[in-house]
C-alpha cells in the first residue's frame, strides 16, 4: 500500500513541476521565432505570408479571437497606438481561429473592417506563435525589439498607456 502511495505521490509531483515549468517558460520559447504566419487580404493587410515578429523592425505582436471581448477592446488602443507609431513600428494581429463550422476569412475581414484595423492580420490556425509565446489565453500581446527579442508580453486586455510606454521602450 505505501509503494502504491509513493508512486501517486511521485507522479502528483511530477505532473505539478511541468505544469509550473509551462506557466513560467510556455512551451516553446522565443527558439522558434520569427515564424512565418498567412496575411488575409484586409483593410491595411495583403494575402500572402509574413514573419513575426518582422526582422530588423520593432514589432507589436496581438494575438486574438473574433469571439473575444477583450480583444474587440482592445482594438481601440491598438488603432490608437497604430496611428502614433506605425511609421516607427510594425504591428501585426493574428487570429488562430480555424476556417469552417461556420466561420470564414470573409468574417474575420468583416471582424477587422469593424474594428478598424488598419495594419497587418494573419491566420495562424495551428497557434504556433500562442505556443512560442507560451501564451495561455487572448488577447495576448507582444512588443519584440528590432532584433526579434520579445521585450514584454501581456495576456489580457492592456492599458493604452501601458503598451505606449512598451512600444517606445523598442524605438
Amino acid at each position: 500500500m505505501r509503494r502504491r502511495e509513493l508512486l501517486a505521490g511521485l507522479g502528483s509531483l511530477g505532473v505539478v513541476g511541468g505544469a509550473g515549468y509551462v506557466a513560467l517558460n510556455g512551451l516553446g520559447g522565443d527558439d522558434g521565432l520569427p515564424l512565418t504566419v498567412r496575411t488575409l487580404d484586409a483593410p491595411g493587410s495583403e494575402a500572402g505570408e509574413r514573419p513575426v515578429p518582422v526582422p530588423g523592425d520593432p514589432t507589436v505582436l496581438d494575438l486574438f479571437a473574433t469571439w473575444c471581448v477583450p480583444c474587440s477592446a482592445q482594438m481601440e488602443s491598438l488603432t490608437a497606438l497604430h496611428e502614433e507609431f506605425g511609421d516607427r513600428a510594425t504591428f501585426v494581429s493574428v487570429t488562430n481561429e480555424r476556417f469552417g463550422g461556420g466561420l470564414t476569412a470573409d468574417d474575420v475581414r468583416a471582424w477587422w473592417a469593424d474594428h478598424d484595423g488598419a495594419w497587418t492580420v494573419g491566420h495562424d490556425p495551428e497557434s504556433r506563435l500562442m505556443s512560442e509565446l507560451g501564451a495561455g489565453g487572448l488577447p495576448f500581446l507582444a512588443v519584440f525589439d528590432a532584433d526579434g527579442t520579445a521585450t514584454w508580453t501581456h495576456r489580457g486586455l492592456a492599458s493604452e498607456a501601458n503598451l505606449r510606454e512598451q512600444i517606445r521602450a523598442v524605438l
